[in-house]
């Protein structure tokens, strides 16, 4: 079949097929889940924000899940790949401010536009299950499990040090504070530190099985279970108490108990109570104190302290050391106290040297450490490993490690585990979130909202500074449901990392009335088989949820789903074509709807998955969207005018049927017509139909593997070379049109989870009247020893064209290709196994001693390079294997190519043949 360029340039219009297939998709119902269905595959990406529009970055997320949900639809899984708004939050809230209006209105607004765009992208969600965390229908349910997690002992109400954002006036969690300039993750101010009664989840009790699990979570990246493990900072020490005389024993906290004869010193945080105690009476620390709760992080040094006037008791010595405040000390770490050792700790010896305090070593390298105890003076530098005490008393000698067994039992210490990990303090002092369902009487302290009385709405937006719910007058005055006296409601709304916390189990049941989710279904439909998100979440959302699903296993709402997310993939981030972050302030972003409406949401789909791997960063590329859409339009138009041959072919059949002249010598007996007037064989049609039948089957196996693996990239590149392959397979013959076909369709298939659309076109043009959507996936198995093969084709062409261009072969006429004797086989076969002694064991066979010097030069040949002998197809199979593939070097060189046997070849020529390795002569 032969087309002109005018043909070719034929192709499809992106805005007239997408939006009719995406309707027709909607119609079909192809993207809903029954509520019936069986552990379906669960393909999730983390829920936007409720922005207003899309960036590129949510292209990619989002096409990445909708590409491998589709995937696993078309290879006959049900799938739940569901869709909703992380619609809650303080932007919302400035957004409203700004435009003098409500969150409630702006925030719908978005989701509308946003939708429409999601829907533009031809992303196959079950919009029946869609939610908004900003809806009383959701968050009542967030109100409930505050009280589910009271009655349980995971809520607490306490006064603590918190971190405040003066920008966005509110309380933010550890985690929401960024970087060693401790900045607020949303708006980029410097925290403030702010003591403040404030609402936690204890997170902190589930610190261990937090930490412990993270090592079966095979299917997360190994760096955000490290950031995870970081975050939770378990750490095995033990506690001992130091008297400081007139306040009492202080305890502390040391992973180096091993350490304490040489402490010269003892520090208290500025929060520590008895810190707090001296202060009383001692202006010089209450002032220290008063500056260091109110100093920007920039303003803190570790040399930073003050001295109390007071001595602690060293228990393991008796001497007295003397007490500082310094804010190198962190109230909330250990217990907020600390005993220095100069000696063998980084910070300890800074702030011993600008306070001129002693250094005593104690510690010093064993005898096999790398360090030499004559290189090692702690008075320039502390020495932190582990070693041998010295300076000890009777001690002395003990390793490291057995020094901290023996000082908690000599000290009257205690063995303790500490961690990083801080409970999880939920109260925002802003209106654009969940009301917490709890109400203040002066009688009866903090009382719950009943049940009957959920969900707690907000009230009408009250444009003010600080808490608007505060200004709520008429909202927050209630009767205390315990005893009738007037109360006041929490006026501090949750933050919004609980909505997020367990939105994935409400996609399972989003209508249900009765609870958050349905428990049966939940627990069989959990947990989430792919999810796909930033790594910005690693120690914020990830872990929030962990524990909340952890929680609600143990309260028995979901059986047995102790972890949310199976597999987990953190998307690359989406640069401007200058290779930075995309920006407004930068000028470098790209507008998805721009893009879609002038190449079509597969071209950018199509783009966005083949530039690089989902994990992986890439530059944004005008000529790769262009490659991206050229690519489209050249499979379409190869469909097309496949189908409008056949078409034409069937109505000249009709025409003909009772012409005595018809043939059916153009598809069935021995001559094909070729474009350039030659004709080829019955056999030879027959050996490239093998060849490309052969490679729609591997390219099949091979993109099947790669998408399973979340390879999408080289699943495509696999597509685009079958794609090349068919279009020479056309040029070079008249096609066999079962194998033709069915390499379109597989092409065609393998693209339908990136290029819907698209997809849908050429199927439709093949003639399917169902949709590709629902159609079965190809059958994903490569030919037997098809590596070996096409390693066997891409060696031999990469040998002629090192032939051609050294010997300066202008115009080759005919290119001979002899198969190695099956001899040189068994001599191979040997060589792979003889265990270094190849020609010895070579020699040793009979049958190879007939071949005299030719069979021991050939094992000296293969001795030499015995470390990457690779296993080759035996003669018959190499010989059908090049006959096979014998069409491409045709095309390539414009010569005719022979390919002999063993027997039949020149003896000189079949001498230079190896296994895997034909000979080659070449005639002008």
């Amino acid at each position: 079949m032969t087309t002109t360029g005018e043909e070719r340039e034929r192709g499809f219009d992106h805005t007239e097929i997408e939006p009719r297939w995406q309707r027709t998709w909607d119609e079909a119902d192809v993207f809903r889940i029954a509520d019936d269905e069986t552990d379906p595959e669960y393909v999730l990406a983390m829920f936007p924000y409720t922005s207003g529009s899309l960036h590129m970055g949510h292209v990619r997320n989002y096409t990445i899940t909708d590409a491998y949900a589709r995937f696993e639809r078309m290879r006959g899984e049900s799938v739940l790949h569901p869709m909703g708004w992380d619609s809650f939050g303080l932007p919302a809230e400035n957004a409203a401010e700004e435009r003098d209006t409500n969150p409630q209105d702006w925030t719908m607004q978005c989701i509308d536009s946003m939708r429409d765009q999601l829907t533009e992208m031809g992303f196959g969600y079950d919009w029946d299950r869609e939610l908004a965390t900003c809806e009383p229908e959701y968050y009542q349910w967030n109100q409930w499990l505050f009280k589910q997690f009271r009655e349980a002992g995971l809520v607490e109400r306490q006064a603590a040090e918190l971190n405040w954002c003066p920008s966005c006036e509110t309380v933010l969690a550890d985690e929401q504070v960024e970087g060693e300039a401790e900045l607020c993750w949303r708006c980029d101010t410097p925290i403030e530190a702010r003591e403040m009664d404030q609402w936690f989840f204890t997170i902190t009790d589930y610190a261990e099985e937090l930490l412990e699990a993270l090592d079966d979570l095979d299917g997360w990246p190994n760096n955000v279970r490290e950031m995870q493990r970081n975050w939770i900072g378990k750490q095995e020490g033990a506690s001992v108490a130091f008297e400081i005389p007139g306040y009492g024993d202080v305890d502390i906290f040391t992973t180096r108990l091993d350490t304490i004869h040489g402490a010269t010193f003892f520090s208290l945080a500025p929060g520590h109570p008895v810190a707090q105690e001296i202060a009383e009476d001692n202006d010089d620390v209450a002032e220290y104190i008063h500056e260091a709760e109110h100093a920007d992080e920039d303003d803190l040094d570790v040399t930073s302290g003050v001295f109390t006037g007071e001595y602690a008791v060293n228990p393991a010595t008796g001497e007295e050391i003397p007490v500082y405040v310094a804010d190198y000390v962190l109230t909330d770490v250990g217990t907020g106290a600390l005993y220095a050792v100069p000696a063998h700790d980084e910070r300890d010896h800074e702030f011993a040297e600008a306070h001129d305090i002693d250094i005593v070593q104690v510690v010093e390298p064993t005898d096999d450490a790398d360090a030499d105890p004559e290189d090692i003076d702690v008075q320039d530098a502390a020495y932190p490993e582990d070693g041998v005490l010295v300076n000890s008393g009777e001690f002395d000698g003990l390793e490291s490690a057995e020094a901290r067994d023996r000082f908690v039992e000599e000290f009257d210490g205690e063995h303790r585990t500490e961690y990083n990990l801080r409970d999880w303090g939920i109260s925002r002092q802003r209106y654009w979130g969940t009301p917490i369902p709890m109400i203040h009487c002066e009688d009866c302290g903090y009382v719950e909202v009943p049940d009957e009385d959920l969900p707690v709405e907000l009230p009408e937006f009250v444009h003010t500074t600080g808490n608007p719910l505060d200004a709520a007058e008429e909202w927050k005055h209630v009767d205390c449901p315990d005893c009738g006296a007037d109360a006041v409601r929490e006026t501090d709304t949750m933050d919004t990392f609980v909505d997020s916390s367990w939105y994935f189990l409400r996609y399972t049941s989003p209508g249900m009335d009765e609870a958050p989710f349905d428990t049966e279904r939940a627990s069989d439909w959990m947990p989430v088989d792919q999810y796909v998100g930033g790594i910005e979440h690693a120690v914020m959302h990830l872990l929030y949820a962990r524990f909340f699903t952890k929680v609600l296993d143990d309260l028995e709402m979901v059986d047995g789903v102790r972890e949310p997310f199976t597999n987990l993939t953190n998307q690359g981030m989406v640069l401007g074509e200058d290779g930075n972050k995309m920006s407004k302030s930068l000028g470098n972003g790209v507008s998805p709807q721009r893009i879609i409406e002038e190449y079509g949401a597969d071209t950018a789909r199509l783009f966005i998955m083949e530039a690089a791997q989902p994990e992986k960063e890439f530059a944004w590329s005008p000529e790769g969207v262009q490659s991206a859409h050229s690519f489209l339009q050249n499979v379409y138009t190869l469909v097309s005018e496949y189908a409008d041959g056949e078409a034409s072919e069937a109505r000249s059949a009709s025409d003909n049927a009772s012409s005595p002249e018809r043939s059916s010598a153009d598809h069935s007996s021995g001559q094909s017509p070729r474009e350039d007037g030659e004709t080829a064989n019955a056999g030879d049609a027959g050996d490239i139909a093998d060849y490309v039948a052969r490679e729609i089957d591997a390219t099949a196996a091979n993109a099947t593997a790669e998408f399973e693996d979340f390879r999408f990239n080289h699943a495509l590149q696999a597509v685009r070379e079958l794609v090349s392959l068919l279009r020479r397979y056309q040029d070079a013959t008249d096609p066999d049109a079962d194998t033709f076909e069915r390499g379109l369709a597989t092409a065609a298939k393998l693209l339908a989870p990136v290029a819907p659309h698209a997809a849908e076109e050429m199927w439709a043009e093949l003639g399917h009247d169902d949709l590709i959507a629902a159609a079965e996936w190809p059958a994903a198995q490569a030919p037997a020893d098809y590596e070996t093969e096409r390693r066997l084709v891409e060696n031999t062409r990469e040998d002629i064209r090192d032939i051609v261009d050294t010997v300066g072969i202008d115009d080759p006429a005919t290119v001979t290709l002899a198969v190695a004797p099956e001899w040189k086989h068994r001599v191979l076969d040997l060589a792979r196994d003889a265990d270094g002694n190849v020609v010895g064991t070579v020699m040793q066979d009979e049958e190879l001693r007939e071949q005299g010097e030719a069979a021991a030069d050939f094992a000296k040949e293969l001795a030499g390079r015995a470390q990457s002998l690779d296993e080759q197809l035996p003669p018959e199979r190499e010989r059908a294997a090049l006959e096979r593939a014998a069409w491409l070097i045709e095309r390539e060189f414009g010569a005719d190519v022979v390919v002999q046997g063993p027997e039949e070849a020149d003896p000189d020529l079949v001498g230079k043949a190896g296994p895997g390795r034909p000979a080659i002569d070449i005639e002008e």
